[in-house]
C-alpha cells in the first residue's frame, strides 16, 4: 500500500499534478498573490461569528449612556403622508389655527433625490418639532390638480407653508447637504 505524502511547498502540489487550495489559489489556477484578497473565502469561514470583547462591550455601553443623557427630544420625525387634496386641506387649516407653518416635501417613489433626501428631513423634523410640522405628498399619489396647485415642477421639492399660502421652496437636485441649508435658511427666515 503505497502512501501519498503531501508536499511541503503549495508550489510543488501543482508542479506533482495535484490540487492545492490556499491563500490566492484556486486548483491549478494561481492567482498573483497581490489579487488574493479577491478570491472568495471558504463558506466555513464566513459563518464564523465572534462575540464582542469585553473592551468593546463596555465603550459601547458608555456611548449609548452618554447618548441617552445629552438627547431630550426626538431623533427623528416621521413625515406625516398627505393622500389628496382634501387632506391637504385641513393640515394647512390645522396649521392656521395653531398659527404654525408646515414643510411639504413632494416627492415621488421612484425619484432617487426623494428617497435619499426624506430621512435626512426626519432629522430636520427632529430639530423644530413641535414648533413645525413636517409632511410629505407622493406625488404618484395624489391628483394632479394638488400637484399644479402647489406649482411642483421639480422633485424633490421642500415648501414652507404659512396661513395657508406658500411661502418659499426649496428645489433639492443637488447635494443633500446643500439642500439642507437652504432647508434650514428658509425655516429660519419664516421664524
Amino acid at each position: 500500500m503505497a502512501t501519498a505524502t503531501a508536499p511541503v511547498h503549495a508550489g510543488a502540489a501543482v508542479a506533482a499534478g495535484e490540487s492545492a487550495l490556499s491563500h490566492g489559489r484556486v486548483g491549478t489556477h494561481v492567482v498573483p498573490p497581490r489579487l488574493g484578497i479577491l478570491s472568495k473565502p471558504p463558506a466555513r469561514w464566513a459563518a464564523i461569528l465572534l462575540p464582542p470583547g469585553p473592551r468593546r462591550a463596555a465603550t459601547a455601553a458608555a456611548a449609548a449612556k452618554e447618548r441617552v443623557t445629552v438627547e431630550e427630544g426626538p431623533e427623528w420625525v416621521e413625515l406625516e403622508p398627505i393622500a389628496s387634496e382634501q387632506e391637504l386641506d385641513r393640515v394647512l387649516a390645522e396649521a392656521q389655527q395653531l398659527d404654525l407653518p408646515i414643510v411639504l416635501l413632494w416627492m415621488a417613489s421612484w425619484c432617487r433625490k426623494c428617497i435619499y433626501l426624506k430621512p435626512k428631513l426626519e432629522k430636520l423634523a427632529a430639530e423644530y418639532h413641535p414648533r413645525i410640522r413636517f409632511y410629505c405628498v407622493d406625488v404618484n399619489s395624489v391628483p394632479q390638480k394638488l400637484v399644479n396647485r402647489a406649482g411642483v415642477t421639480k422633485m424633490p421639492c421642500i415648501q414652507l407653508w404659512s396661513d395657508s399660502q406658500k411661502q418659499d421652496e426649496v428645489i433639492g437636485g443637488h447635494k443633500s447637504w446643500l439642500v439642507m441649508d437652504d432647508v434650514r435658511r428658509m425655516i429660519e427666515q419664516e421664524e
